[in-house]
């Protein structure tokens, strides 16, 4: 029977008042309820729907954040694939005090060869980040020294965790520690191979080796600096054997459930092309800078000033690379490409050609790489030396250090430098910025400096200074709000609030 429509309105009201009643009754103690105030904002009309998942290699938006959340710690240098993450605190704000040393007693060091001969190397240099990390209930601390091994610390006490691994040269980068929580450190060494290395026994394993003569041509050297890059299986690695490389893990696990891998070198790439070669005038194409992964693009420079971009989105189907980006800095780029959420790139370059184009582009540059004819958003002249280090992103700013050893704020929209800092010796190792606070270590007296950066309009507060030991012109790691730092004293220090 159909009712009239005065009657169906009024029972419509009255189930609808039942409905709202019945809600409000249950919202303390129903932890589903959601009030109508809260569901939406004012005005909205409906709530926002929540952000797509990320689909390719990297998302540009987690810069600043950790390498994923399977492993904490600081896994590499710069922390993540867009060298944006700086570790954790609670940094110190008043002095910190030497928690330990490692060695105890005497030093890291060994002989080693270069252009200017042989020489006695000691402690840890550029980069010389260690890796932090926590594994199976403790806190590791991974690192190599210019002793030409690999140390593997519990990071608390500053005691080994497992004999070191001993390579046939120094090691000047920063090691690579598996995001993925497969129990494998990455590293290179100046004795010509890049290295995998299982950590799951009562010593650590070699598992595989790459040559820096196991592709062709080679135009430099044979060492390895760069920090590799791990996603979805595929490791992403330069060298100074001017050659950029992919290799394809396979990663597992055999049947005593040790770790295994059984790597494949897939694709490499020269770090030069016929115009670079034209351009910079010399042949000296090292790759020493650590690889930048943004959204599906892998970033990297080398030791003539050329910035690269190759769009890996279709690699995992067998897809080469494609080149996207091309832009010659004009000069040694040996600190790493940072990005920031937008994928914008901040790259830092010497000034030691004093070339043309090193004048017409400056030494810190930032790149918009969607405009790949024209990349470049704004630059800074920086003439004294330019810069060898890694730019920090912070709040608004991007601060870079100098050769001329100022520190520098500088408008991360428009380019304009808000302040300039010089800080005495200070020496190559990259700015680390957490909880407001910037630390860097002076390579003369030995210091390493905080300031307090909170406010990005005005130039760094000195906070205070502490001398561990001699030159620091390694980069620190912090974790937990304990500062680990190698100088070339021979040792790295602990270093926290008690």
């Amino acid at each position: 029977m159909t009712r009239p429509l005065g009657r169906r309105l009024a029972l419509l009201c009255a189930a609808l008042l039942a409905t709202a009643v019945a809600a409000c009754d249950s919202a303390p103690d129903d932890p589903a309820f959601v009030s109508p105030s809260s569901a939406a904002p004012s005005g909205s009309g409906a709530p926002e729907p929540a952000p797509a998942a990320f689909s390719g290699w990297h998302d540009p938006a987690s810069a600043g954040k950790p390498w994923g959340d399977k492993v904490p710690g600081l896994l590499t240098f710069r922390g993540n694939p867009t060298r944006t993450f700086h570790g954790s605190g609670p940094m110190p704000k008043t002095k910190p005090e030497e928690l330990w040393r490692f060695p105890k007693s005497g030093n890291m060091c060994r002989p080693s060869v270069d252009e200017h001969g042989e020489r006695i190397w000691c402690g840890m240099g550029w980069t010389g980040q260690p890796a932090v990390f926590e594994r199976e209930g403790k806190t590791w601390l991974v690192f190599g020294a210019y002793d030409g091994k690999v140390h593997f610390l519990d990071a608390t006490t500053g005691e080994r965790l497992l004999p070191d691994f001993t390579t046939n040269d120094i090691i000047k980068g920063s090691v690579t520690i598996d995001p993925d929580g497969f129990p494998l450190v990455y590293t290179g060494s100046r004795d010509d191979y890049f290295r995998i290395i299982a950590i799951d026994g009562d010593k650590p394993k070699e598992l595989w080796k790459l040559s820096a003569y196991a592709v062709k041509p080679t135009l430099w050297n044979n060492d390895w600096d760069s920090s590799a890059i791990i996603i979805d299986d595929y490791l992403f690695e330069g060298g100074e054997n001017s050659q950029f490389h992919i290799v394809k893990l396979n990663r597992g696990y055999d049947s005593n459930g040790k770790v295994t891998v059984k790597p494949k070198l897939i694709w490499n790439t020269p770090s030069w092309d016929d115009k670079l070669i034209k351009e910079a005038g010399h042949k000296t194409f090292s790759v020493e800078n650590s690889v930048n992964v943004s959204g599906n693009t892998i970033y990297f420079a080398n030791s003539a000033g050329l910035v690269q971009g190759w769009d890996i989105s279709g690699l995992k189907s067998g897809q080469k690379p494609k080149r996207v980006l091309r832009f010659w800095t004009g000069d040694d780029t040996d600190g790493s490409i940072v990005s920031d959420e937008q994928g914008m790139l901040y790259v830092g370059s010497e000034y030691e050609k004093k070339n043309a184009r090193s004048k017409t582009v400056g030494q810190l540059m930032k790149l918009d790489p969607s405009k790949p004819n024209d990349p470049l958003v704004w630059k800074i002249d920086e003439r004294n030396g330019g810069t060898y280090s890694t730019a920090a992103l912070h709040k608004d700013i991007v601060i870079f250090g100098t050769h001329a050893m100022d520190l520098v704020g500088v408008d991360r929209e428009t380019g304009k430098v808000r302040w300039r800092h010089h800080v005495p010796g200070m020496g190559h190792g990259s700015p680390v910025i957490i909880d407001d606070v910037l630390i860097i270590g002076d390579c003369n007296a030995g210091w390493l400096y905080a300031f307090d950066v909170a406010d990005t309009s005005v130039a760094p507060k000195p906070l205070w200074k502490v001398k561990p030991g001699a030159c620091i012109e390694s980069t620190p790691a912090v974790w937990n709000g304990v500062i680990y730092v190698g100088t070339r004293a021979g040792q790295l220090h602990a270093l926290a609030l008690r």
